[in-house]
């Protein structure tokens, strides 16, 4: 890794480098975090007071009814946490039949929130400080307002526009009948109240107390299925990892139900090109990760799902170095292709990271998936309610058909990088299907091709979307464009937009020696990297 003072891209950012670092999409949700190593907490603790926080300061990404994923090293091993919540008893596949798809707002598309899980899970097993003292930087910003930062400002008025009509969404999230502006105060009493209740009672509030008690009163007034039984029944899981090697460095991700595992498919498809023979931003090195995206997004959304569901074509299937080598060779160094999924086996987010002196490192993300997730606000508790049911199909032959008692195909991903030496990158970039093509991107941008964390955030990106379509920001090359075009790509031009669809990237890689970490926060963001 190089550390340089300019490179070629938009940006003009420095990597941040401290022995203790937090890098989120929200400078005050990264103080948040950076206020708690100062008192003498870890990494986790950091971690989750900018998680916590982040519920109140980019409620357009992530909310207290979200689902968490984490990867976090220890100081001596790597552990992957799913705090992802599973599908309400009461949805069986005949409540959805004849629709075309799932719904993607309102109370059919509403799982059990997972987040607050995490949050106590991380703090039981690894924090330092006490529990409740996570949240008060959450609460102060919930109860005395903060100035809207304006990116956020802008997916907020986005939402707004069509989320108005959904049940308690405009009482909490459009004070004076309209979203909040970049600086202005928004503040959420509310938000504020339960945030404490969790804290005093450790998240018993929220799956078996009070809380609970108001999100399924709210549901039932509204003909939904979740009910105080699903809120009791959920656990997270310590999942452990699944991972992939290129070179002398292996990525890792969380098993399914998430999609982590498709970064892990093209990266082991790309140890069969000839990607290390080219340069970073060569555009044969970018159609090779292209087309290795493609191959490995149609397999995963035809085989991820519920892990206990993934009766015909599982994890070891769909990794199985054999099968990833017959599937690279399908990859044409001179022409795109529109793949469809193989046969492995016959027959809108938040992401954070935080690392400290110690030595440990955290990789988490949490998100209600599409902005403000359903829509659906449980009155007076501040309370967004995710959308992850839309992840379902409705198709009975996918492994990921909706049914009771379920987790859903998952896009938010944590991702891990470990080294000969050990703890190498903690990362992840937030942006729906952007970001396992993310995770690849930023890999090889620093491991294979030298890049610091802030050069590798701030470079132009690529999104595969359907058939031989390909979004790429138009910070790219003409050149780069117009070879892309060439081999076949139908490209479509997008600003590096505020809208998630090149991702947000936070990255922290330890430096060389160990000496401390280098922090790298996406401009396409609000974010910053904050350290001491």
């Amino acid at each position: 890794m190089q550390l340089r003072a300019h490179h070629p891209y938009p940006s003009r950012r420095s990597a941040v480098l401290a022995g203790n670092l937090v890098a989120t999409s929200q400078p005050l949700a990264a103080q948040a975090g950076v206020a708690m190593l100062a008192r003498g907490g870890n990494a986790v603790d950091a971690a989750l007071a900018a998680a916590i926080a982040l519920t109140v300061l980019e409620p357009t990404g992530n909310g207290i009814g979200s689902d968490a994923f984490a990867i976090l090293w220890d100081g001596n091993e790597l552990h992957g946490l799913n705090a992802s919540g599973r599908s309400p008893a009461g949805w069986t596949a005949e409540r959805f039949a004849g629709l075309a798809e799932m719904p993607f707002r309102g109370w059919e598309s509403v799982t059990v929130p997972g987040a607050v899980s995490a949050w106590v899970m991380m703090s039981d097993r690894f924090g330092k400080l006490p529990f409740a003292d996570l949240f008060a930087p959450a609460i102060r910003y919930a109860e005395g307002g903060f100035p809207v930062s304006p990116v956020i400002a802008s997916l907020w008025a986005r939402a707004a526009e069509e989320l108005h009509p959904q049940p308690g969404f405009a009482e909490t999230f459009m004070p004076h009948g309209r979203a909040p502006k970049a600086g202005e105060i928004f503040a959420s009493p509310g938000h504020a109240h339960t945030l404490r209740r969790i804290a005093e009672t450790k998240g018993e509030a929220f799956y078996h107390g009070d809380i609970a008690q108001k999100i399924t009163a709210f549901a039932a007034e509204h003909g939904a299925a979740l009910t105080a039984a699903d809120l009791a029944a959920h656990e997270a899981d310590w999942c452990g990892t699944i991972s992939k090697s290129f070179d002398d460095v292996t990525l890792h991700e969380i098993p399914p139900n998430g999609q982590g595992i498709a970064a892990l498919m093209a990266l082991g498809m790309l140890n069969h090109t000839a990607i290390r023979d080219l340069d970073a931003d060569d555009p044969q090195a970018m159609h090779l990760q292209i087309e290795a995206m493609k191959l490995a997004l149609a397999d995963a959304e035809t085989y991820v799902g519920d892990p206990g569901h993934m009766d015909r074509v599982c994890t070891d299937d769909l990794l199985d170095d054999a099968y990833l080598k017959t599937r690279a060779a399908l990859i044409d160094p001179a022409r795109a292709q529109d793949f469809g999924a193989g046969a492995p086996k016959q027959g809108g987010t938040v992401y954070l990271t935080a690392a400290d002196a110690s030595g440990m490192m955290v990789s988490f993300i949490q998100s209600n998936y599409a902005g403000f997730g359903s829509g659906v606000v449980v009155p007076g508790t501040g309370i967004a309610l995710q959308n992850r049911g839309a992840g379902f199909s409705l198709d009975p032959a996918n492994q990921n058909h909706v049914g009771p008692i379920k987790r859903p195909f998952h896009t938010i991903i944590p991702g891990f990088v470990m080294g000969p030496e050990g703890p190498r990158m903690s990362f992840g970039v937030m942006g729906g299907p952007m970001q396992a093509q993310g995770h690849v991107q930023m890999l090889l941008r620093c491991e294979l091709f030298g890049q610091d964390p802030q050069m590798a955030a701030d470079a132009p990106r690529w999104r595969v979307t359907e058939g031989l379509g390909l979004a790429c920001e138009t910070t790219l090359p003409e050149a780069t464009l117009t070879a892309l075009a060439v081999l076949g790509h139908e490209i479509t031009l997008e600003a590096p937009d505020n809208a998630f669809g090149f991702g947000g990237a936070q990255l922290i890689r330890r430096l060389p020696g160990g000496g401390g970490y280098a922090g790298g926060s996406d401009p396409r963001k609000d974010g910053a990297a904050v350290g001491f």
